[in-house]
């Protein structure tokens, strides 16, 4: 699947966010934690991927991509209300915006150049994430 959304801040990203992580990850389980006992957490969709058929497309866009299981265990997504999918540091940005005490650094993540540097640094994390993984387990 190609990149899906770069990190541009639409008013329709606003709104409710669908999220989609690995379960069977330990590090991706820590960090939902994290997020999920924010404020405003109760208004996002978290959708543990790792509990879903691995034929079953996960989610579609509104551009009729779709996102599969392989696809959304291997990068973070999110949805946006709009239909959207935003992938890596696009996707870390729009659920920073969706929760009220991190919408600043989302909002700032958001901008071309910080989510360019933000994207280098997570493609580099998931160079060394297995290792993480093995060493959390």
């Amino acid at each position: 699947m190609t990149e899906l959304t770069p990190a541009a801040a639409t008013p329709d990203d606003l709104g409710p966010l669908t999220v989609f992580y690995d379960g069977g990850c330990p590090l991706c389980r820590r960090e939902i934690s994290f997020y999920r006992r924010r404020r405003g957490a109760d208004a996002i969709r978290w959708t543990d991927v790792s509990a879903l058929s691995a034929e079953t497309p996960v989610v579609t866009d509104r551009a009729g991509e779709t996102l599969s299981q392989c696809d959304a265990m291997a990068r973070f997504h999110v949805q946006t209300a709009s239909g959207e999918i935003k992938s890596g540091a696009a996707a870390f940005a729009a659920l920073w915006r969706g929760l009220p005490s991190f919408a600043l650094l989302g909002h700032i993540a958001s901008w071309r150049p910080i989510t360019t540097v933000m994207e280098w640094g997570y493609r580099g994390f998931l160079k060394v994430r297995p290792a993480l993984i093995r060493r959390a387990d």
